[in-house]
């Protein structure tokens, strides 16, 4: 799920730090660092000096820590939200540091998946701020994710007269996709965007993913692949939407393009686990692939080591479909679905419950689809398997 940051921030999906590399080549290019030319590093590197000189200085340090999110987003760098959460090392460990501090935190937080505290950062964000725009859009945001809806649906609400209108009824059909009313939504926030031309394009491109999703999950492909098109006009370095069209092209069993798309983004383990289905997809390629498969599996061992969770649904798809262990992906699906309940979530629950031939594992996302009204028609081919009894898997993940 991307999150917009109002305030010329965006925070999506960033993958966990991979684990230590060590080249089988001396000459081999590992990462190509930031140039020091750069001026944004420039500035970054002279802010942080100030920072250094005047670390209690609330003003600086959240320019410092609001720049590096950015930052860590543009670049899909994790290492940019521990530089931003060090900017706020005087008041993170307060429990009730000032708001603009506070926000912040909640921000990394949910980077995290930390959902609780992030949300009670929030509330006490609110609590100071009742007008706060950016606390409500995020709280909305992990509470959708969560699978919240009142309260996603609640927080939508407050935003109409705090910020404009693509905004609002973006937050609002986020929640509406995955509560029965994707048609509306659909088409509300179809409307909207394209009266919305003088928006922010960082904006427009997240409202243009979600209508691609949308349009995804209904089963329309021509009018996903031109939103997800748009929306790659609009910014080629969005991890979250390289990611997105990535399945969505896999899906469509068109695995040559993934490997064009995902060229140099091996680095992030959301990226590099949508290459390894693409090379497993198009076949004739086994040593690459046998690489990325043990790449993967170090990084995930790595996380695991940490204690970092963040990427079970990941992890889940890499263990059914690239390991072919039903059971363990099944084990990871559970404890995911456990945090969070995106269309996504759906997916890899059913096909790994599938896939072990276990259609009671499934029953509680089956009734959360019929509580809710999930409009998906990969989730709900594989619903009616499961409630028919197992007849044999077909993966929809597209990644089989």
């Amino acid at each position: 799920m991307k999150t917009i940051i109002i305030i010329a921030l965006a925070l999506s999906a960033i993958a966990a730090r991979a684990a230590p590399y060590i080249p089988s080549d001396g000459k081999q290019v590992i990462e190509t660092l930031p140039r020091r030319g750069d001026p944004v590093q420039q500035q970054l590197r002279s802010l942080r000096a100030e920072l250094n000189a005047r670390p209690t200085d609330i003003a600086l340090a959240t320019d410092v820590a609001r720049r590096y999110i950015a930052l860590g987003r543009r670049e899909t760098d994790p290492r940019y939200l521990g530089y931003a959460q060090a900017a706020l090392a005087p008041w993170w460990a307060q429990a009730a540091p000032p708001p603009q501090v506070r926000l912040l935190r909640a921000t990394l937080l949910q980077s995290t998946h930390q959902f609780g505290p992030a949300l009670e950062d929030l509330k006490g964000v609110l609590a100071a701020q009742p007008d706060n725009a950016q606390a409500w859009l995020t709280q909305a945001t992990v509470q959708t994710v969560r699978g919240d809806y009142a309260g996603a649906t609640a927080s939508c609400a407050h935003l109409s007269s705090l910020s404009i209108e693509l905004i609002t009824v973006t937050c609002i059909a986020n929640v509406g996709t995955v509560t029965g009313r994707n048609a509306k939504s659909e088409q509300l926030l179809d409307l909207t965007l394209e009266r919305s031309a003088n928006a922010p394009a960082e904006l427009r491109e997240w409202a243009l993913t979600l209508l691609a999703e949308m349009a995804q999950r209904r089963g329309d492909a021509t009018v996903a692949e031109a939103r997800y098109r748009r929306a790659l006009a609009m910014t080629a370095n969005d991890s979250y939407l390289l990611g997105a069209y990535a399945d969505f092209l896999l899906e469509q069993k068109r695995p040559a393009e993934v490997l064009t798309l995902l060229r140099d983004q091996a680095r992030i383990d959301a990226l590099l686990l949508r290459r390894a289905l693409a090379l497993r997809q198009q076949g004739g390629q086994a040593g690459a692939l046998a690489a990325d498969v043990k790449e993967l599996a170090a990084r995930f061992d790595a996380a695991a080591l940490r204690g970092d969770t963040v990427h079970q649904r990941e992890q889940a798809r890499f263990e059914l479909l690239l390991r072919g262990d039903a059971s363990t992906a099944l084990t990871l699906a559970r404890k995911n679905w456990s945090v969070q309940k995106e269309p996504a979530d759906i997916r890899i629950y059913l096909e790994a419950a599938a896939a072990a031939r276990d259609a009671g594992a499934a029953k509680p996302v089956i009734d959360w689809m019929k509580q809710h009204g999930i409009e998906d028609v990969a989730a709900q081919r594989m619903m009616r398997q499961l409630s028919n009894g197992i007849n044999g898997t077909n993966g929809t993940n597209g990644n089989t």
